[in-house]
């Protein structure tokens, strides 16, 4: 059984009708016709897996994703961190965007020294700690309260944080930060080299490492998301980076999170979004409708997260061998 978690996977009836007129789909066509489609809420990619994996949302993301990278975490830890990541936010139209953090590119050279900078602004709420040049936590020594996760922020306008007491020492923290990261000499010299400087950071997926509700159903989590690798040695199961294809790795019954159109939709780059859907016909519907319909997969599961609702795709052996029923266009996928 392979279960399939495809993020950016659904725009309006209308944009898929004309993002896919051209672009020969068949395995997934196919697939769509025969199986078994249902409605769901809505729900993002990141609810949709904590479902799956019998874990509560919103995620610790913090205390996962460190986890998920080896750094010295075990799935004992008592500690609560907060994700403290570098951003920019982008003046457009009126309102500051959250760029894209990928976008930053920060060497390792640069994220040292603003982390250095940094980290006495945050000392009375945590410890700061660099994971990679664009994921930092925060070891927390105060309660924090909730924020906004930095992936359903991205592309978006940037919320002020709300005025309750609780936000107090976070809205100054983040203050004073974006004046320093203001002053800084890497951003100066990003800025006189063209580059996107970091000029703020975004706390988001406070917590600790939480307790599965139940035995995983999987035995297998790839994704590219260090998140996800950490709910995986959470539920000591499999956890690996996502394969080029369908068949390229050995699970049973694996959980794949293929997010590769989740940044193309959010920006609205067509191009690149149509790019990753060929890839996602070529390298895993195809591949997985052969194997369903060679009894090597007893059966798929394909999950699409959405804000206007989410869809849940199920076909076991006997629907890959309907023949009569007609492949649907992708335009289906929309929501009412």
């Amino acid at each position: 059984m392979l279960t399939l978690i495809v993020p950016g996977l659904i725009w309006t009836r209308q944009a898929l009708a004309d993002l896919t007129c051209d672009l020969p789909l068949p395995a997934f066509t196919t697939l769509l016709g025969r199986g078994r489609l249902t409605r769901r809420p809505a729900a993002t990619g990141t609810e949709l897996l904590a479902d799956i994996a019998g874990l509560a949302a919103p995620l610790p993301a913090a205390a996962l994703r460190r986890l998920g990278l080896g750094l010295g975490a075990n799935a004992n830890e008592e500690a609560d961190w907060l994700c403290l990541d570098p951003v920019r936010l982008n003046f457009q139209e009126r309102s500051l965007v959250v760029d894209d953090p990928q976008n930053l590119r920060l060497t390792t050279e640069e994220t040292a020294a603003l982390a250095v900078a940094l980290a006495p602004t945050f000392a009375e709420l945590g410890t700061l700690e660099v994971l990679a040049p664009t994921r930092w936590n925060l070891r927390l020594a105060v309660t924090a309260p909730a924020f906004r996760d930095l992936p359903d922020a991205t592309g978006r306008a940037a919320l002020p944080l709300p005025l309750d007491a609780a936000y107090a020492p976070w809205r100054q923290a983040l203050n004073e930060a974006q004046m320093v990261l203001h002053a800084h000499p890497v951003n100066q010299a990003r800025t006189a080299a063209g580059r996107p400087v970091v000029n703020s950071l975004w706390p988001w997926g406070g917590g600790r490492l939480p307790q599965p509700r139940a035995a995983a159903a999987h035995d297998a989590l790839w994704s590219d998301d260090p998140v996800a690798r950490g709910i995986a040695r959470l539920l000591q199961i499999d956890g690996a980076t996502l394969p080029d294809a369908f068949g390229s790795a050995a699970a049973r019954r694996p959980l794949a999170v293929f997010d590769a159109l989740e940044r193309p939709a959010r920006s609205g780059d067509a191009i690149a979004w149509r790019d990753a859907l060929a890839r996602l016909e070529a390298d895993w519907l195809a591949p997985a409708g052969r194997a369903l319909r060679e009894g090597k997969l007893t059966g798929l599961r394909l999950l699409a997260p959405g804000e206007a609702g989410s869809v849940e795709l199920v076909l076991d052996r006997g629907d890959a061998w309907r023949f009569w029923r007609k492949p649907r266009p992708l335009a289906d996928l929309a929501p009412s």
